[in-house]
């Protein structure tokens, strides 16, 4: 920083006092306003300092924020697990985006003033807006390297800063704003902002294209099927399926037009089948490893997803499993090691009974067998997730024993991870697994063991996981957001 930097004023919009509201779309209406001049002013002071004008101030605006105050315990249904705080008190959350989160804000908003009596106030917080995350949605800015520019950005703008974006509220870490109020919802703004960019980076598609309901998978195969169902669904009439959209934000409304594939595929190509108001199906190719999976459900989680599920491959560890039989996962031995830090392995991770329900009840139609008959093809069980793919390789004695002692009946590297951060999350999750080989039993993956599996189970598998989102779809909100998910203090919003 120049002696003439560190005597810069700093100049911001004019900051706006709180007001009250008791609606909550007209709550939204000024968030949406507020974000828009912050926004604004960081994209306009930006692209004139780029554009060489003389700096005369360090330029910084705020984010807005949402702020509750009760001095009385709220009286609500006691089976509800969101909507309310727990205890009088001030409570805030930063806001970003909220033209993306309009529908969800509305939401958790009217529950808040309706469960407790009071208004909520909206105005500008005291948390900076990063320039990089304020000129993100305008495709035609690009934020220079550090070292590019004459002069030093952070000098000049905030930029983001690793040690306020953090998932100390979903961890339950005691957080507490600057001014002591509690956390109204899971995520502060910048960790959400954080996560929004790193979506476009691995999944090439906009977090506006997201649909509340998100398969994950570890094979390309079910990408093909996904995009062949899809197509499918935009020609049945009344499907109620409007476009599918594809990595570089391709989108397409018929069902015969092409669907380019880009140049360079991201680390984790996603489609998105979508349908109003958010209620379609997304599909996530994350491919091997907890890493992966613990990097796209880091991001994916801002978004509140209403439930995700992994439909991927595994290896049967039970000799009288066949390949191509179903795997319903009831339990998790977790052994990936990427959330160890973020929540330990003696954190139970229960099962879900909406979401098993939907998967079995998915199974019965698509196979059409169902009760005792159903065991011909599906198994439920402990489903173990490791870091390492070549396991079979090491010594078999100590793996195949905590196997065994887990009562295990899969293997694979990517399902307790989903499932461990959905519960940490309080996204709701579940597990569905096809067995592609068997490696206790001589039945290795192989080039052409697999064949016939992958030509017959593919299509049936993933449809099996849409129609238990679609079922998922068709409940209400409080019966498929389990007490189950949230702890001894939580937020009010989901």
């Amino acid at each position: 920083m120049t002696a003439s930097d560190q005597n810069l004023p700093i100049e911001t919009p004019p900051l706006v006092e709180p007001e009250s509201f008791s609606d909550p779309a007209a709550a939204v209406a000024r968030l949406c306003q507020l974000y828009e001049d912050a926004t604004g002013f960081l994209r306009d002071r930006f692209q004139e300092t780029l554009s060489g004008k003389p700096r005369t101030a360090r330029y910084r605006a705020y984010y807005p924020e949402v702020r509750f105050v009760t001095t009385t315990y709220a009286q609500v249904d006691s089976r509800l697990s969101f909507g309310h705080v727990s205890d009088p008190g001030t409570y805030a959350t930063t806001v970003t985006r909220p033209d993306l989160f309009g529908n969800y804000l509305r939401q958790q908003i009217g529950l808040l003033i309706s469960n407790h009596g009071v208004s909520v106030s909206v105005g500008s917080s005291r948390t900076p807006i990063p320039v990089h995350f304020a000129v993100a949605g305008d495709a035609s800015v690009t934020v220079p390297q550090d070292g590019v520019l004459a002069f030093s950005l952070r000098d000049v703008f905030d930029v983001p800063d690793l040690s306020t974006t953090n998932d100390d509220i979903v961890n339950g870490y005691g957080f507490q704003y600057g001014d002591g109020a509690a956390p109204l919802a899971p995520f502060t703004a910048q960790r959400v902002d954080y996560s929004l960019a790193r979506l476009s980076h691995y999944t090439a598609t906009g977090a506006e294209h997201f649909q509340n309901h998100v398969l994950f998978t570890n094979y390309q195969f079910y990408v093909e099927e996904f995009e062949l169902y899809a197509r499918k669904m935009l020609k049945t009439p009344g499907s109620g399926y409007v476009s599918l959209v594809g990595p570089g934000n391709i989108e397409i409304t018929d069902a015969d037009a092409p669907m380019p594939t880009p140049a360079k595929l991201p680390q984790m190509p996603t489609y998105h089948l979508k349908r109003a108001g958010g209620a379609g199906i997304t599909l996530v190719n994350i491919g091997v490893g907890p890493s992966n999976a613990k990097t796209a459900t880091d991001h994916i989680a801002v978004l509140r997803p209403h439930a995700w599920m992994m439909v991927g491959h595994c290896a049967g560890l039970r000799n009288s499993q066949r390949l191509g039989d179903f795997v319903l996962a009831h339990a998790y031995l977790r052994e990936d090691h990427v959330l160890d830090d973020d929540l330990p392995v003696w954190v139970p991770i229960p099962a879900l009974a909406e979401i098993q329900v939907a998967l079995e009840d998915a199974v019965e139609e698509v196979t059409q067998l169902e009760g005792y008959d159903l065991k011909q093809i599906m198994r439920t069980g402990t489903v173990a997730t490791i870091d390492n793919r070549n396991w079979e390789l090491r010594d078999q004695s100590g793996p195949v024993q905590r196997l065994s002692q887990s009562r295990a009946i899969a293997l694979d590297m990517e399902s307790a991870t989903i499932a461990a951060n959905g519960y940490r999350f309080r996204v709701p999750y579940g597990t569905l697994l096809c067995v592609s080989d068997k490696p206790l039993h001589g039945e290795l993956k192989l080039p052409g063991m697999a064949s016939d599996f992958y030509k017959t189970q593919v299509s049936r598998h993933l449809l099996i996981g849409i129609r238990a989102m679609e079922a998922l779809r068709d409940m209400p909100l409080e019966r498929i957001h389990s007490r189950k998910l949230r702890s001894f203090e939580e937020t009010a919003f989901l």
